[in-house]
């Protein structure tokens, strides 16, 4: 099995890389692979709300990682986001690229995913939901934690001072690598539930 996590921070070693290769490090522990994509530091634009992603099943701009990016996530077991916040979102660069990375759809249904936010003080909590919210409305499940998945420090020799974030890493790495197994285990003996025909409904009359 294998987990495909994307590292949405513009610093190729920092707080956020820390983070994601302890969660990384557990998952290797229990067999499982972590192929780490960097693209906080890439220069990827918004997303244009043209539509067009719907016919292609790809965004039409094919001149940054997103669209390679769609292909890792489809063929991968799980997923994991990772952001450091600024002002209380997440990343600029990171926000435009996974809103056309999942906006067409994404094959992450009923696969295991997780989230990791980095930040020096305050505002972890929003964007920690902000990256669960991609994972939500994908149907993933979402790997538990015994708190948010926030860790704190200024820099990556920092963060490792965060004891009590370490060990949620750590957690939520073992955490993920159970779900991904009891996921594997339950596609042979439990079908999946049944799914309606989706209804679009608008609130303008």
């Amino acid at each position: 099995m294998k987990v495909i996590a994307f590292n949405g921070s513009p610093h190729k070693n920092g707080t956020t890389h820390r983070g994601i290769m302890i969660m990384a490090e557990e998952l290797e522990r229990g067999g499982i692979s972590t192929e780490l994509v960097w693209v906080g530091n890439r220069e990827i634009r918004g997303c244009a709300g043209c539509g067009r992603c719907r016919e292609l099943n790809a965004c039409v701009f094919d001149d940054d990682p997103v669209n390679q990016s769609r292909s890792k996530v489809n063929e991968s077991d799980g997923i994991i986001l990772g952001s450091p916040v600024y002002y209380g979102g997440i990343a600029g660069t990171f926000k435009c690229f996974l809103d056309r990375l999942f906006f067409p759809g994404i094959n992450l249904k009923f696969k295991a995913g997780a989230a990791v936010t980095a930040l020096r003080r305050s505002g972890g909590t929003m964007v920690f939901h902000q990256l669960n919210n991609y994972l939500n409305l994908a149907q993933a499940i979402i790997t538990p934690g015994f708190y948010w998945g926030v860790i704190h420090g200024n820099n990556a020799e920092e963060v490792i001072r965060d004891e009590e974030g370490m060990l949620l890493m750590r957690t939520m790495g073992r955490n993920m690598a159970w779900l991904l197994k009891t996921l594997d285990a339950g596609k042979n003996t439990l079908p999946c539930p049944t799914e309606e025909k989706r209804v679009w409904t608008n609130f303008i009359r």
